[in-house]
């Protein structure tokens, strides 16, 4: 078949069929898509709706969130407005919100931190498994300042079902999911079951995934070296619900074991002069002309990560416990987390981290038209490498936040301010120890000028204490090509925010733009020293700098079972000097055609990302390309209690070579070429 006729097919079946989940035979579609709009946002302790928030936030759920996950956290949520991915290879992504990741994007486990290593390097994956989720909460802005510096970009708040939080109906509930895909030729099982007697209830729940290599459009290579993922996630859990709550613990184990795609140890010889590179035997720093031999770096396979987490979840939630107290909230996690990176059989680092972290939320009842929620917030983490990219030495980071939020409903407007305080400490086993304060306000105003629109303004202050990393580090660190420097002496990041949003909530037509602006005061950066070919010397410094940028997405009806979406976002972020920020996501622009017929369901997706041409020092230009997408789904009932749904879904339909510029490995790993998913899922 050619390009052209599988473009057609796939077009006109999505045409006929539209994006929406397959309702069920006695349900009313209209209701279904109601019933989405006013779901509740977890990780915003007062419960409110997505549009009832001053700020930006984003939810995928539902059967858009089972049908457009992938293998890592990052590529599955690189669709939506203001986010894309930071894509190293097939088995590691990170969400970057805004032009911004690690550390300032904080992914959150139901409200409390996930503890891996990722927020050390792009190279290391998110503990999180797409595959268990329900869906995924994006806070954005001041929405995020609950959660502390760590979420000045934004809070990604991971959403599952491994504790109870209520008895199923007939005694049990569960899901059954296979789905294959052509590009990486992956394989993956989702089993989940909860079960209940009284006022007990079990969770059980397992996913198991292979993957190979994916392949690379328009490229010597057929396929991207190191780009493949094997992972198996189990969790056991349990809940007691009373009338008045719950309170419940799971256990949740993830072995991993991806490849390292563009991983090259060409460099591991490289240490500094001064402040500038020595690299094997190249004495004169001529970048351009070089007398030594490099290793052929397609003579071996690419390393590979070996990892091993273990993680124990503990929520609860006490409604009305005494009088004037609506609710108590907590939220803890403990993880053990390792990886081993591998070559040829041998182990060359091992990454650990250890840590807990906990949050306590109480709700106030109404008092002279205010509602209101304070809490602590505590963490500690024990970050060790060791090996030969040991370029951080093991350190310990302790954290204590309180924090406040208040609302106010007068007439139209919806009024909130919050505030949060934090005390810091991070050392170096057997080294220095450094404390920082930051303290963070905000203030929003919510207009409901008509029924259908709201008009929101978000003012913040928000402060961010620097990792260990960026205080800390020196060394060859192998998977972003550069020797890393530390400064111990940094100070508090500090960002002022504004942000406008303009919502239409009801009728033919729907959507929110938002305009924003992060004015950083000694915001923290890599900055280049000096560079030997591709790889180069950075030291982490402070100088002011300014984020500014728009996300939208609009969505008309054009019938009843029929919708129209455009969408689109863009962020400019430089230092107040006029040098370009590295790795700012280029602009972006999409239409999306979605709709339903009967028990058929489908979309057609078609988005242009623009060229990045306003690049930092050695920094290349990422050109443009076109990404066209497709989705058709069947459902239908099996038996009395249980239903069942059947999806195609085809990605880089153009099969576009393209790059993220986003990404740490540039032109070395293109996104995935053209490939389809095929998947039945199965609930009862």
């Amino acid at each position: 078949m050619t390009n052209k006729s599988l473009l057609l097919s796939v077009s006109l079946l999505s045409l006929c069929a539209g994006a929406a989940h397959a309702q069920q035979a006695s349900g009313d579609p209209h209701d279904h898509v109601t019933e989405v709009e006013e779901i509740v946002v977890r990780a915003l302790p007062l419960g409110r709706s997505g549009d009832d928030v001053a700020s930006h936030v984003s939810l995928l759920s539902g059967e858009a969130f089972v049908q457009r996950r992938t293998s890592t956290l990052g590529d599955t949520l690189s669709s939506l407005p203001g986010v894309n991915s930071d894509a190293f290879g097939g088995g590691a992504s990170r969400p970057v919100i805004r032009g911004q990741t690690s550390p300032r994007v904080k992914i959150l486990s139901e409200g409390a931190g996930l503890i891996d290593a990722s927020e050390v390097s792009p190279d290391h994956a998110v503990s999180g498994e797409p595959l268990l989720m329900e869906g995924v909460e994006i806070l954005r802005g001041p929405s995020a300042l609950l959660y502390g510096g760590g979420a000045i970009g934004g809070a990604v708040n991971l959403l599952d079902k491994k504790i109870p939080t209520r008895i199923p109906l007939n005694g049990g509930e569960g899901v059954v999911e296979y789905r294959h895909g052509s590009v990486d030729n992956e394989d993956a099982g989702v089993v989940g079951l909860t079960v209940g007697a009284g006022q007990f209830a079990l969770r059980l729940e397992a996913v198991g995934r292979r993957s190979d290599d994916y392949r690379i459009p328009d490229s010597d290579e057929d396929r991207l070296d190191g780009s493949y993922n094997n992972t198996f996630t189990g969790t056991i859990g349990a809940s007691w619900i009373g009338d008045k709550g719950y309170l419940g613990a799971a256990f949740t184990q993830q072995k991993s074991t991806y490849g390292l795609s563009g991983h090259s140890h060409e460099f591991a010889s490289c240490h500094l002069h001064g402040t500038s590179l020595h690299c094997g035997g190249h004495d004169d720093h001529d970048h351009d002309d070089h007398d030594h031999d490099h290793e052929d770096e397609h003579d071996h396979a690419a390393p590979e990560v070996r990892l091993l987490s273990q993680r124990v979840d503990l929520r609860g939630e006490l409604r009305n416990p005494v009088q004037g107290i609506e609710r108590v909230r907590l939220r803890a996690g403990y993880t053990d987390y390792e990886h081993k990176e591998v070559e040829e059989g041998e182990v060359l680092t091992t990454f650990s981290n250890k840590g807990y972290d906990g949050r306590l939320e109480v709700q106030h009842t109404e008092w002279n038209g205010l509602r209101g929620v304070g809490g602590v917030q505590v963490s500690k983490t024990e970050f060790g490498a060791v090996g030969l990219e040991s370029y951080l030495r093991p350190t310990e980071t302790q954290s204590t936040g309180l924090f406040v939020m208040e609302e106010y409903e007068l007439g139209g407007w919806h009024l909130e301010s919050a505030v949060r305080k934090d005390w810091t400490e991070t050392s170096v086993l057997n080294g220095a120890s450094v404390d920082h304060d930051p303290l963070s306000v905000s203030a929003s105003a919510l207009w409901h000028f008509n029924p259908q629109w709201t008009v929101a303004l978000s003012l913040a202050r928000s402060q961010r204490a620097p990792t260990a990393q960026e205080m800390f580090a020196r060394g060859v660190h192998l998977a972003t090509n550069t020797y890393e420097l530390g400064t111990a002496t940094l100070d508090l990041e500090t960002a002022k925010s504004a942000e406008l949003t303009l919502r239409k909530v009801e009728g033919r037509l729907t959507g929110t733009v938002s305009v924003y602006s992060y004015d950083y005061d000694d915001y923290i950066f890599a900055n280049t020293l000096d560079q030997h070919e591709d790889f180069r010397l950075i030291r982490y410094e402070q100088a002011d700098a300014k984020f500014t940028g728009i996300d939208a997405e609009v969505t008309a009806k054009i019938t009843a079972a029929l919708s129209a979406t455009v969408y689109g976002d863009y962020v400019r972020a430089k230092l107040d000097s006029g040098d370009n920020l590295p790795r700012i996501p280029a602009g972006r622009l999409g239409a999306r055609l979605s709709g339903y017929h009967g028990p058929w369901s489908g979309e057609l997706d078609y988005s242009h990302v623009f060229e990045q041409a306003k690049v930092a020092d050695y920094e290349d230009k990422t050109p443009g390309y076109d990404l066209l997408s497709a989705t058709a789904a069947y459902g239908f009932n099996i038996a009395d209690k249980a239903d069942a749904e059947i999806y195609v879904r085809g990605t880089n339909l153009l099969d576009e070579k393209a790059w993220s510029h986003a990404s740490f490995l540039g032109e070395r790993a293109p996104i995935r070429g053209r490939g389809v998913t095929a998947g039945v899922r199965v609930r009862f």
